[in-house]
Formats: structure tokens, sequence, C-alpha cells
């Protein structure tokens, strides 16, 4: 058999994605990439980390929905089709008004899961064991990360600022961003912990309202204060001492 040209191996090695491409794109796609080191998180950053009212309505409606349901009826065929059904009236939705997809496909395909595993197995509460097992997976990485001195948020914050590794060798950098990856831990930790008694227990409807109050919320309090540490150890240009070309020299500083 003949063999394969250099330029074509090199091509195809070329065309599968690295670890660093993946981390890169995980970074541009994460929460952490709605606000630009040293700026000011607000109100309205934090809504479009969340995707704005759409995604926060698509995030929440189909685990409310099934909270509901089960609680009235305890139908787990009801229960968990009519949420699956919600999440492709959202993806019709996007189609339609050609918004992007991303996430309202991702939330479709993994509640179309949690319900195929509920139903297959006929226990309800399997219908939160994926999220019990992401959420443990996640744990794991974030710890594992900052054990092995290369805290996972100040990767995405390297990537993102376009300094690379540069932070790790600033002390004040590398403790804000280790302290901001020990900030996203504390979510895991609290979902598992809850989670997995009620689980056993098969407790679920108080499994759904665990999910719900430990979802959003915890991410939204995770995000903030991560922004704030972040933004603690880098400044705005306009304190950095970095000239702003497109500023006119005799420009007055601005005030705090």
């Amino acid at each position: 058999m003949a063999e394969q040209p250099n330029d074509e191996r090199n091509s195809d090695e070329s065309s599968i994605p690295s670890l660093s491409d993946a981390l890169a794109a995980a970074a541009r796609t994460s929460g952490i990439a709605r606000l630009t080191p040293g700026e000011t998180p607000t109100a309205g950053a934090l809504l479009g980390a969340l995707g704005g009212i759409r995604g926060l309505v698509e995030s929440v409606l189909p685990g409310f929905g099934f909270l509901v349901l089960y609680t009235l009826t305890h139908d787990l065929l009801i229960s968990v089709l009519i949420p699956v059904g919600l999440a492709l009236l959202f993806v019709v939705a996007r189609a339609g008004t050609r918004s992007p997809m991303t996430q309202a496909i991702a939330g479709a395909v993994g509640i179309a899961l949690t319900a195929v595993l509920a139903l297959v197995t006929g226990k309800a509460e399997n219908n939160f064991l994926p999220g019990i097992l992401i959420n443990s997976v996640v744990l794991v990485i974030f710890v594992g990360s900052i054990v092995a001195r290369w805290p996972l948020v100040g990767v995405f914050v390297g990537i993102l600022t376009g300094e690379g590794f540069a932070w790790r060798s600033d002390p004040a950098k590398r403790r804000a961003l280790t302290l901001a990856t020990w900030v996203w831990v504390v979510p895991s930790v609290i979902r598992v912990g809850l989670e997995v008694p009620l689980y056993l227990a098969r407790n679920v409807e108080a499994l759904a309202a665990t999910k719900l109050l430990t979802g959003i919320p915890l991410y939204v309090g995770s995000l903030w204060v991560t922004w704030l540490l972040v933004r603690a150890v880098y400044a705005p240009r306009e304190q950095s001492g970095v000239p702003d070309e497109a500023a006119s020299p005799d420009a007055a500083a601005p005030s705090e």
C-alpha cells in the first residue's frame, strides 16, 4: 500500500483538536468569558452569562415543570415527557428566529437522556443521576487542577486575556485564581452532598426542588465572586499604566 504523503498526514493531524484547542473553546464559551478581566461586573453581564432572559427560562422551566407535574400526578411518563417537549419547543423557537441554538440543543439532549434513563429503569430518581455524576466529575476535575497547581480558572483566564500561563509566576494572581477555582468547587460539593442522600432515599420531589435551588443560584453566586476575584488582580486599562492609543495625550484620567 502506498504511503500517505506527508502533507496529507500533517493535514489530518492538524484537523484533530488538541487539548489546548479544547480548553480554549471551553474558556470562550464559559461564563467567565462574559466579562473582560479588569472590568466591573454588572447585572447585565451576569444575565448575559445565563443567556439572557430567554436562556434563563430555558434553563429553569423544564426542571420546574418536572417538579410540579411529579408532585401533582406521580406519573413518571407525563413528568419526564412534558419537559422534553418544552426543551424541543425551545429549539424550534430558536431555529425559527435564527437565534443561537447551541445552549437549547444541549439542554434538550440532556433532558432527553435523563428522561430515557428514568423511563427505562422505571425509577423517577434516575432522572437526576446524570446530574449527580456530572457534578462529581466536575468536583474531581476542579480539585485535581488545584492539587496539580494548575487551577482551572487560572487556565481559562490566561487563555481569555492572552497572557497564557504568565499568571503562575505572579503570586497575587495565582492566589486569586486558585481561590476562584475553590469557589467553583463549593457548588458541586453542595449539590452532591444534598442530592446523593435524597437519591438514595428515593425522595424525588426533594431532589427536583434541590436541583432547582442549587442550580442557577449557586452558578450566579460563583460567577459573581469569580469576577470580583479576577478583577482584583487584573487592573482596568486606565489603572494598569498601559497607554490607550485612542486617547489624546492630555486626556484626564477617569475618576474612580
